[in-house]
């Protein structure tokens, strides 16, 4: 029961930070499209506010390595 819990929390660390990145990036995707249709120099700008979030993918993503690898 425990190695089962253990899977349910790394499945959580990536899957909430999944659906938090994907709810981030849709809000600035579309705001960047409305930027973009303006202002077509700022397109760095947007691909860069685009990135940012996918680090709270690779950060649950660690997070869920460092669960799994506790298992003993």
């Amino acid at each position: 029961m425990e190695k089962i819990l253990i899977a349910f929390a790394a499945a959580l660390a990536i899957g909430v930070s999944a659906i938090a990145t994907a709810w981030a990036q849709s809000r600035i995707g579309s705001a960047g499209a409305g930027t973009l249709a303006e202002k077509p120099e700022l397109s760095g700008t947007i691909i860069i506010l685009l990135a940012i979030p996918e680090t709270m993918v690779i950060l649950g993503f660690v997070v869920a390595t460092m669960i799994l690898l506790t298992v003993k």
